[in-house]
């Protein structure tokens, strides 16, 4: 018995080292009153999404949970709402997989609020085939983004460590993805388009007062079935995966990193593949062509 007592003593100790110092992650140390500031937030109604919108409430911000599912989504602002004593959480209507979606929510934000502050883009999502609109209905495309970049804004894009797995390929970005293997592998390729993307955005944006930032949230529980038995144990909760997001968001002072890559609240380089400038920038090019801008 003392034996079997010493070793699950062991067991227990080597698992709390591994936990503090490489699962549960570093905890955001900004603090800084978000009051008076916007912020949206795609996906806000569950996992790290609804961690993140939480936080930043506590932190008095104005947030706007923009999600899918108007059920889900309003049961969060209500849960946000009671967890930090701020009336200033919305919900607006978001399908990230339409593009005339994506339109709406742009042009009712554009014509309701005066302002944004921060853009987390947290929820994934895959676009539909679809006809790109062309014609004078476009010309907002212009406008708003000049509106934007005419104001102080953080764009915080929700990455992962996945991306050392993408593979992009230009030609292929519309084909249809099936079984397991192929959908982890379009999930890798996806992420490492994401920072990718932050670079790109940030270079051209620069000299504007609009900085963004990629994220790795750490290995978080999503609560897939897959990994019920295992992810409390060896998976982050969504609190602690949504630290990074919650720091690039609010701390002070980090506007020289925007475009880079961060991990537990530092910068960090991500893979080679993701610091391919050229390849951020045909990226950027064909997505343009993809949606019609």
């Amino acid at each position: 018995m003392a034996p079997a007592l010493l070793v699950l003593g062991l067991l227990l100790g080597l698992y709390t080292l591994l936990y503090y110092n490489c699962i549960k992650g570093v905890k955001c140390r900004a603090h800084t009153s978000l009051r008076g500031k916007t912020v949206i937030i795609t996906g806000g109604n569950t996992g790290i999404g609804k961690m993140t919108a939480l936080a930043l409430a506590q932190r008095r911000a104005r947030v706007i949970l923009a999600c899918r599912d108007r059920a889900r989504g309003e049961s969060a602002v209500y849960d946000i709402r009671r967890e930090s004593g701020n009336s200033q959480v919305l919900f607006m209507h978001l399908d990230l997989a339409s593009l005339d979606s994506v339109r709406a929510f742009a042009e009712t934000f554009l014509r309701s609020e005066p302002r944004l502050d921060v853009l987390i883009n947290n929820a994934g999502g895959g676009l539909r085939a679809e006809p790109a609109p062309e014609g004078p209905g476009m010309g907002g495309g212009a406008g708003s983004e000049a509106g934007v970049t005419g104001c102080r804004c953080r764009v915080v894009i929700v990455a992962s460590s996945a991306h050392r797995a993408g593979r992009i390929d230009l030609e292929k970005l519309r084909e249809p993805v099936e079984g397991f293997l192929q959908n982890f592998q379009a999930y890798c390729t996806s992420k490492l388009a994401n920072v990718l993307y932050a670079r790109e955005l940030a270079d051209r944006l620069e000299g504007t007062h609009v900085t963004c930032y990629a994220v790795h949230p750490g290995i978080v529980n999503t609560e897939s079935p897959l990994f019920v038995p295992i992810s409390w144990l060896f998976f982050r909760d969504p609190a602690d995966g949504a630290q990074t997001s919650l720091y690039c968001a609010s701390q002070e002072g980090i506007e020289m990193f925007s475009g880079r890559y961060f991990v537990d609240c530092q910068v960090k380089d991500p893979w080679p593949q993701a610091r391919d400038d050229a390849m951020a920038k045909k990226l950027w090019e064909v997505s343009e062509r993809m949606v019609g801008l």
